[in-house]
């Protein structure tokens, strides 16, 4: 709360700076505002954008530097950032003058705020991977890599001796995407075909968003629909009847709704990508005397199909990280088998289970959900550098 009131009275400081800075720079330009180097505005923001980033800052490094030492006060971190931005607002006001480049310094300012910003995302990334790999260094340890890549036996026991090969969740993992690929990528892909040549501007315009809906249903909602409607009706209809299996949960409930979910990415971006590929490409094949449906086939279609398999990767890195679906739609049984109407897990509704009540972050069974995480890293990392390197190689460059 007290870090709070903080920073509503810098704002505050910060607004009062603005003001001042305007006043003092129009008074030292004598009524004469083309004699200073910069508009007012500027001299305004040089003063509240410098005391707002100088108690942001005292108070930032404060906060990670009270974290090494029990029991600092915040009042103490909170007092030094006021005295810093004090003492910056009365740096920044003293130097406004006639002459002062004001609009240089807080251009300066912006620029080093953007790359800020632009940094997070990259030192973001750079943490999360840091993280996974030094646990994962604490894992490999006390459990085997060799068992742990290549075992054949998932079967996690706190009380010790646990089989932890991530061969049947690789497996299961991999069945469920390609399932999911087998549903998503036909229908996705004509469907952009159909909205993008064929279908009226009036259709299109409804239908699109339409199907655009369904990336937007959160997939606990997915994951309910697996459970209640698709699985039953594939156990009566199918799976009974021939055999394979008694169980609601399966790879194929969960492949075929997690299909459905991917339907929209699918067809968004391979929509997106035909409608890049130039009329004149279009108007030529017809000229020549094909149809339609020839120039679709020949023309268009192998012109965008480049950026096609990159949305089919990037789909398919998106099945990979799902969770919610695989586990109300395919079970939770690590398993190496060819039925698709028998119940598996994937690598992350394992990565949830291990982490999840009370663990020890000391015991190989915790710690082996940040090795399964940086090995499905690895995986979808590979996927997303796969499509980016198609999608530039063979990318035509249309004028």
């Amino acid at each position: 709360m007290l870090v709070l009131w903080f920073f509503v009275l810098l704002i505050a400081l910060c607004a009062v700076g603005y003001v001042v800075g305007r006043s003092k720079a129009s008074a030292s330009a004598g009524g004469d505002l083309s004699t200073l180097h910069s508009l007012l505005s500027y001299h305004g923001w040089n003063v509240a954008l410098s005391t707002f980033m100088a108690g942001t800052l005292a108070i930032v490094l404060w906060s990670f530097i009270s974290s090494f030492f029990e029991g600092a006060p915040t009042i103490v971190g909170v007092g030094i950032a006021a005295l810093a931005a004090l003492a910056v607002f009365v740096l920044s006001y003293g130097r406004i003058s006639r002459d002062y480049r004001a609009r240089n310094f807080v251009e300066g300012l912006v620029k080093s705020l953007l790359i800020g910003a632009s940094s997070i995302a990259i030192l973001t990334t750079v943490a999360i991977v840091l993280s996974m790999v030094f646990e994962t260094g604490r894992f490999f340890t006390q459990y085997p890599w060799q068992d742990f890549f290549f075992g054949a036996t998932w079967s996690p026991n706190f009380r010790g001796n646990s089989d932890l090969g991530m061969l049947p969740l690789l497996w299961g993992t991999l069945y469920v995407s390609f399932i999911a690929l087998l549903v998503a990528v036909p229908i996705g892909l004509f469907a952009a075909i159909y909205l993008s040549e064929y279908a009226s501007s009036r259709v299109r315009s409804v239908a699109k968003p339409m199907i655009e809906v369904l990336a937007g249903i959160p997939t606990i909602v997915y994951g309910l629909f697996a459970l209640i409607t698709v699985g039953p009706m594939l156990r009566d209809y199918f799976a009974q009847p021939l055999g394979l299996g008694e169980s609601s949960s399966s790879v194929m409930t969960a492949g075929i709704v997690m299909g459905v979910m991917l339907i929209p990415f699918v067809s968004s971006l391979s929509d997106d990508i035909i409608n890049a590929v130039p009329q004149a490409m279009r108007d030529g094949s017809l000229g020549l005397g094909a149809t339609h449906s020839e120039t679709i086939r020949q023309v268009v279609v192998p012109a965008a199909l480049p950026g096609i398999v990159g949305a089919i990767l990037l789909a398919a890195s998106r099945a990979i990280g799902e969770t919610m679906i695989v586990v109300m739609g395919a079970g939770a049984a690590a398993r190496l088998s060819m039925n698709p109407f028998e119940a598996m897990t994937t690598v992350t509704v394992k990565i949830v289970s291990q982490l999840t009540g009370d663990t020890d972050f000391a015991s190989p069974e915790t710690l082996v959900a940040f090795a399964l995480g940086i090995t499905l890293f690895v995986l979808t990392l590979g996927l997303n550098v796969l499509a980016l390197y198609i999608v530039r190689k063979y990318r035509e460059q249309y004028e």
